[in-house]
């Protein structure tokens, strides 16, 4: 499974707790850990602030727009 699969398995889970389906990366990397995810944090940061996030600028080969920056931290699942 890639970053990106594990992360967007996660989400429902995160979002489950999360009052406005809001998130941090920080809520995604405790979630991936409690699932066993070998990624290391950097890899998971890197993917939600940027690789995944439709708002980044846009510094790698392969980006997606799964996700959308909706306050500084914090973002949401398009």
């Amino acid at each position: 499974m890639t970053a990106r699969d594990e992360i967007l398995a996660a989400l429902p889970s995160i979002e489950g707790r999360s009052s406005d389906d809001t998130f941090s990366p920080q809520d995604v990397i405790d979630e991936l850990r409690r699932r066993g995810s070998s990624y290391a944090e950097s890899t998971i940061r890197t993917h939600v602030v940027s690789r995944m996030c439709a708002d980044a600028a846009d510094h790698h080969v392969r980006v997606y727009d799964d996700l959308e920056r909706v306050s500084d931290g914090r973002y949401r699942r398009r």
